[in-house]
């Protein structure tokens, strides 16, 4: 039976799970999530695969921070001369963008374009050689054989239907959203929010990131359409801390689905699934599409008490299967590593690690037990198997010595090449700078006039565009809040003053809320953001008076 390790490491937490494959099926042994500080990531590394029993098993680890490049090309059937062309479109890409090419390490793959079937869509994923060499060390005692991005081996644990398209969110530090259409991986983006700012509160209110973990496993979310029965819990404080995040999420989600003509289903994943009701706060923003939770395949009919951990560890699991053979095989950035410490054993090998490789030379004496090497160079006697073996090796020797020198050579004149080239560009740099200095000179002389002026008019552009924000912001304000404000909240209090910000007057408005659930108001305070009325908007943690969650809410009035 053939067995993987598979590790999703984060910036704070591990998740390992180790899945064994007979024939087709597929079966998780051990699973779990550590937490870990910086300085003890190798030791933690050990502890999970001493705990696995997987020190001769091989290990699927997920890539960090990849970023993500697309473009089209023509269906090409030379698939050499298409692997040219997306390489040489990459690294126009990387000058486009004042990138250096040879900074990272790319992988890619290819997908239906859905606006031309004459061309192809490359999904071009890239990782920076060194982040990936830092990883790969704090590894270095485990067999590492397949390194990956989750965001694409996460379609291993689904069980994808024929014409169907489906979304996967997968809600961690860094939020990503797999876009598969017709069973294969069409998109992954990137979303600017993500749960890491939210865990960091916690983790700053609790003073520890396995009770931050806790917090947001045993923190129940409602709907506006729910009603909590179970009166006010511990845990649902921090609901000021987790909506506003999810409600950005699925903001820029709805963005995603507008770019298909329908999708199916929608899939979360990641440690923001740990949040109790977490998919119907999603159903309630996407009521024509079926948002769930994402289950491994082959473990639909487990428990369901037991379910819930194996969710946890999703993107472990699919990592391991990724390592047992499924999956994009070509987007595995391990590459041909193996092969080039092959090589670098080779090429350091001592003499003494020779012997048995070519076999003793005529005239060895194993009457004394020796186990030296001696040659006879002589061309008398016959000419055997180990002259042979000889022969061919000195002449690699000198082929592989010319063709080093030829090259060194040719090497030294492109570099002196390029020296007189970068020289020369030194030379007009220097030249462009003086005639820049002077412009510069002229410039200056003229700019004191220039800042009376400008000042001038300034001063009576704000006045004018004062007097012009100021008519409706109040009543826009009021009519705002009238229909953002759940039913069940109540404002007590709304101030109006005036502060200095810069050389401008700003009106700074004050809000006082109360309520008897945390999350009512934390709706509030989320819908106050995104109705674009107040800047700056900053609220104060809620406190418990009586029945009643009190909060404050400021911001400066927003002009136009």
């Amino acid at each position: 039976m053939q067995s993987c390790l598979g590790i999703t490491l984060s910036d704070k937490l591990i998740k390992y799970a180790k899945v064994e494959k007979d024939a087709n099926n597929l079966k998780v042994i051990s699973f779990g999530v550590k937490f870990y500080e910086p300085q003890d990531l190798y030791a933690t590394i050990g502890q999970i695969i001493n705990e696995t029993d997987s020190k001769k098993t091989p290990v699927s680890i997920n890539t960090l921070n990849e970023q993500y490049y697309y473009f089209n090309i023509f269906n090409l059937t030379n698939s050499d001369y298409a692997k040219k062309a997306i390489e040489l479109e990459f690294e126009s890409f990387c000058n486009d963008n004042h990138l250096n090419p040879r900074v990272y390490e790319g992988r890619f793959t290819k997908t239906k374009d859905l606006a031309n079937e004459d061309k192809e869509k490359v999904i071009y994923i890239y990782q920076n050689k060194l982040e990936l060499e830092e990883k790969l060390n704090s590894f270095k005692d485990a067999r590492v054989t397949t390194i990956t991005p989750t965001s694409t081996a996460i379609a291993n644990i689904m069980n994808l239907e024929r014409g169907k398209n489906v979304l996967v969110v997968d809600l961690e530090d860094r939020t990503t959203v797999t876009t598969i259409i017709n069973q294969q991986i069409n998109n992954v983006d990137i979303l600017t929010q993500g749960l890491s700012q939210t865990f960091e509160a916690i983790k700053t209110k609790e003073n520890s990131t396995a009770k931050a973990y806790e917090v947001m496993k045993n923190t129940t979310i409602y709907t506006m359409e729910m009603q909590a029965s179970a009166g006010m819990d511990k845990n649902m404080e921090y609901l000021q801390y987790i909506v506003p995040s999810l409600y950005k999420i699925t903001q820029e989600l709805q963005n995603i689905t507008k770019n298909y003509k329908k999708i199916d289903k929608i899939y979360l994943t990641g440690y923001g699934t740990t949040i109790n009701n977490i998919d119907l706060y999603f159903q309630e923003y996407f009521k024509d599409t079926k948002v769930e939770i994402l289950k491994p395949f082959f473990l639909e009919n487990a428990a369901q008490n037991n379910i819930k951990d194996y969710i946890e560890v999703n993107s472990a699991i699919a990592l391991a299967i990724q390592g047992l053979g499924y999956g994009i095989k070509a987007l595995n950035f391990i590459g041909t590593k193996a092969a080039f410490k092959d090589m670098k054993s080779l090429l350091s090998m001592d003499i003494k690690d020779i012997k048995g490789f070519m076999g003793a030379g005529r005239g060895s004496s194993k009457a004394k037990g020796a186990s030296k090497f001696n040659f006879d160079f002589s061309l008398k006697g016959s000419f055997d198997n180990v002259d042979a073996g000889l022969v061919r090796n000195i002449f690699v020797i000198l082929i592989v010595t010319i063709v080093f020198a030829v090259a060194s050579y040719l090497l030294s004149e492109q570099i002196e090449k390029q020296k007189e080239v970068a020289q020369d560009i030194i030379t007009d740099t220097e030249k462009q700078i003086q005639l820049a200095e002077a412009d510069d000179y002229k410039i200056k002389d003229k700019t004191q006039d220039y800042q009376r002026y400008k000042l001038n008019l300034e001063n009576t552009s704000s006045a004018i565009e004062t007097k012009r924000s100021r008519k409706n912001q109040i009543t826009t304000l009021l009519n705002r809040i009238i229909y953002t404000i759940p039913q069940e909240a109540t404002i007590t209090q709304i101030q109006n003053t005036e502060k200095t910000a810069g050389s401008s007057i700003v009106q700074h408005i004050k809000i006082d809320v109360q309520a008897r659930e945390y999350d009512k108001i934390a709706y509030f305070v989320a819908k106050l953001k995104n109705a674009s009325v107040l800047e700056n908007i900053v609220s104060t943690e809620g406190s418990k008076e009586g029945d009643h969650v009190k909060i404050s809410i400021e911001g400066d009035l927003k002009t136009y």
